[in-house]
């Protein structure tokens, strides 16, 4: 049995539509939408069609209204009005969009991002007194501010109004403003859920009086890369500006398609892998205003060097992370298990805060915990960083219940910022690592996979494949289908250059199938050939010389049956022989002498024939048989005992029992008749003579006489034989040596001589649980 990495939550029982919904899509696709939430054939077309046209009204946001007439009256007086924005992708595309519209409107206006390093998070008062002493009247926030409670206090009474629109959690008030435009504070509104971006778009949206088509290939970004749900509106969002941004004439994002290598359609995977990660790159490392810049750029050649200088920023942020997730993983694996069983918190010195997230993230991908990943400001007497969590524990709901133990806190349930003071650190460690262990099982430390069909290799086609993609753009709550695959693999292999990916042919009937699982070559040895395996991952097409094969890009693998590691003759067992679990593996030793240098020493040795399996209690998963029995009924009450899910068979053949056969009668007889005839004779004369005119083997010979000389037909007085005149009458069959050989010759013949699969046929009625095998019945395989 192979175990899977995650947690695998199967949708794909989940009922489908009665009738057909009439979209000319694949029943497996109609399946999926059901699974989404879809089940009218109205809502199916609005999902496979996003339309301008199913947004809802700006008019619906509260607030909106009262922001839109202080910024016009603002516009109208002359005052200045300062963009205060968030350094992330959406914060970036946030502050251009409404920058854009302000300026359309004629505003004095411009915009102020805050240096993660010397400032934080958010408004801040030294940010909002500047901008007083600079002539500004009105600051508006975009992706931020709804936690600024102490800041909106300060605008009051420096003489600032204060907008807010913003999309993060609120928290225990709502800070004191002109204006508060957020959908979570919105009654009426039908989705909450609209990234910064989104709520920045729909309040130009409202102040220019029409819809301003021009922006969605900045809206694009930011709903995307923030990772906000791709349903409703976002979806909507999405779809149109992935059109938007493919044929965008805007310099900025010509020259960052160029810098991305995109040429046509841009996808949502183009926009978090690539664009996304370079724009955010910019605020990771420095302020954000370069990545602001680009995309108000006026000219090709101006955006092309900005966007040359932002891909070098991202390079290098690359490089920091590297580093930093390399020191963070050896300080985890250094760590007490009791400091990171449930959350792992980690803190040093030196760290670069902006790249502290995505560290964050490979550390819960790694260790399957919560992780917090923290800077230390010894000057401060702070450390300051981000969180990132597992789907089981709302990171936001926790920290708020120890939000004393934060100088400053924000975030949702799967991602925050945080500030805390030094002697804090500890503390929340523990109260984080309490509250964990009171809530959460083992089982929700596994990462989910959820999956949404089960599928044959004959039900995987191209034109599946492109019907699965009208689901697209594909994002959270709208996540790229998985499916899962039960087949027997034809071939499984290493590729790549480090030899670190599977590549798989599963195969039913004439229906082949291609299967790639990416950085788990790993598992190579623990893949047997009879396995029926069950793979997880995603459908696609695989182009190659231009012909499209289907594809399946596995994430997860498991075996839940037993396996049979065919080891028989190996001369090289240590090189060969791979051990999942050492304490859970036990070797079978039916011959005392068996040499067993080559295994570890941790590995439990049952002596067969000296202790029998007295020592097989405990929780034994994998056998190892390192010899051949002398009897089959051994080897079937052995495994009958211990039912292990793994078998490894790793004996030689030393006595060639059946490669020699076994004599038949006639054999005995000429053996019994020259004796006979000679009264007494050499043994080595016989069996010359019996070599040379028979073409007997000294050991066929040998057998035959031990066989006589046990049941006392022949006398042996050193090196003389001779007829015992007064024999008993006895059967063969009597004679321990003979019994002894047709064990050998059984012996070998099911457990060494078999091919594969007949060996694995036999070990499977043998293992079958309740059914006992008799000796008498075992003749043969």
């Amino acid at each position: 049995m192979l175990e899977s990495r995650m947690r695998w939550k199967d949708n794909s029982s989940r009922p489908s539509a009665q009738e057909p919904m009439g979209l000319g899509v694949s029943p497996l696709v109609e399946q999926l939408l059901v699974q989404r939430g879809i089940t009218s054939e109205e809502a199916a077309k609005r999902f496979l069609h996003p339309s301008l046209e199913d947004l809802h009204s700006p008019e619906l946001i509260s607030d909106i209204d009262v922001a839109a007439e202080r910024i016009h009256a603002a516009v109208e007086q002359g005052e200045k009005i300062l963009v205060f924005g968030d350094y992330d992708a959406d914060g970036v595309s946030s502050t251009v969009v409404l920058l854009e519209a302000l300026r359309e409107l004629g505003a004095d206006c411009d915009y102020y991002i805050p240096n993660r390093f010397t400032e934080g998070y958010g408004p801040n008062e030294a940010a909002f007194r500047a901008a007083k002493d600079n002539g500004y009247q009105l600051i508006v926030t975009v992706d931020t501010g709804i936690a600024a409670n102490h800041e909106a206090e300060v605008a009051k009474q420096i003489g600032i109004d204060l907008i807010i629109t913003d999309h993060h959690e609120v928290q225990e008030a709502v800070p004191d403003a002109v204006a508060v435009v957020h959908p979570k504070c919105s009654p009426d509104y039908p989705f909450h859920e609209l990234a910064g971006v989104g709520v920045a778009f729909k309040l130009a949206h409202y102040l220019l009086g029409y819809f301003p088509k021009q922006l969605l290939d900045l809206v694009v970004i930011g709903t995307i890369a923030d990772l906000v749900p791709l349903v409703d509106e976002n979806r909507v969002l999405a779809a149109e500006g992935l059109k938007a941004i493919a044929s965008s004439t805007r310099p900025g994002i010509r020259a960052l398609r160029d810098s991305c290598g995109l040429d046509g359609v841009v996808t949502e995977e183009d926009i978090g892998f690539k664009i996304g990660p370079r724009i955010n790159a910019v605020g990771r490392l420095q302020d954000a205003d370069l990545a602001v810049e680009l995309m108000l750029a006026a000219s090709y050649e101006e955006a092309a060097e900005m966007a040359e200088e932002i891909q070098s920023l991202n390079t290098e942020r690359q490089n920091i992370v590297a580093k930093i997730a390399k020191e963070a993983e050896a300080m985890v694996r250094e760590q007490s298990a009791e400091d990171s069983s449930h959350v792992i918190i980690v803190a040093k010195e030196g760290w670069n805060e902006g790249v502290l997230g995505i560290v964050a993230s490979k550390l819960v991908r790694t260790f399957d915990r919560p992780a917090i990943v923290l800077a230390i400001h010894p000057e401060k007497g702070t450390a300051k960083g981000s969180a990132r969590s597992i789907d089981a524990f709302d990171l936001f709901h926790h920290c708020m219940q120890v939000r004393d133990h934060f100088v400053a806190f924000g975030g949702h349930s799967q991602a925050a910022g945080m500030t805390l003071e030094l002697e804090q650190v500890e503390r929340l460690r523990k109260a984080l690592n309490q509250m964990a262990a009171e809530s959460l099982s083992a089982k929700d430390f596994k990462q989910t996979l959820a999956i949404d069909l089960s599928v044959a290799v004959d039900d995987v086609s191209i034109d599946l494949i492109k019907d699965m993609a009208q689901l697209a753009p594909f994002g959270m709550q709208n996540p790229k289908p998985l499916v899962k695959l039960t087949s027997q693999m034809r071939e499984v292999k290493l590729i790549g250059a480090n030899k670190n990916h599977l590549k798989f042919v599963f195969a039913e009937d004439n229906v082949q199938l291609d299967g790639v699982c990416f950085g788990q070559g790993e598992l190579f040895p623990f893949l047997t050939p009879a396995d029926d395996l069950e793979v997880v991952g995603e459908l696609s097409i695989n182009e190659w010389n231009g012909r499209q094969k289907p594809q399946i890009l596995i994430e997860d693998v498991a075996i839940r049956s037993w396996q049979l590691f065919d080891h028989r003759g190996s001369k090289q067992l240590q090189k060969v022989v791979h051990i999942k679990d050492e304490e859970e593996t036990a070797v079978v030793r039916f011959r005392p002498n068996t040499d067993l240098s080559w295994l570890s020493d941790q590995i439990r040795v049952l002596d067969f024939e000296t202790e029998g399996l007295a020592n097989a209690a405990g929780n034994i998963k994998a056998v190892i048989l390192a010899d051949l029995p002398r009897r089959i009924k051994d080897i079937t009450y052995a495994l009958q005992h211990i039912q292990p899910d793994l078998i490894y068979t790793c004996y030689d053949v030393k006595e060639n029992a059946y490669l020699q056969g076994f004599p038949d009668r006639d054999q005995f007889k000429i053996f019994y008749a020259i004796v006979l005839k000679q009264k007494t004779i050499d043994y080595r004369q016989l069996e010359d003579y019996l070599k040379n005119s028979r073409g007997w083997s000294p050991e066929r010979t040998k057998f035959i006489s031990d066989v006589f000389f046990e049941l006392e037909f022949v006398k042996l007085d050193k090196d003389q034989i001779s007829i015992n005149q007064n024999p008993s009458k006895r059967d063969l069959a009597d004679s321990k040596v003979y019994q002894g050989l047709k064990e050998a010759i059984e012996v070998e013949k099911i457990l060494y001589y078999s091919g594969y699969k007949e060996l694995r046929a036999w070990l499977e009625r043998v293992l079958e649980r309740g059914e006992v095998i008799e000796e008498e019945a075992v003749n043969g395989l």
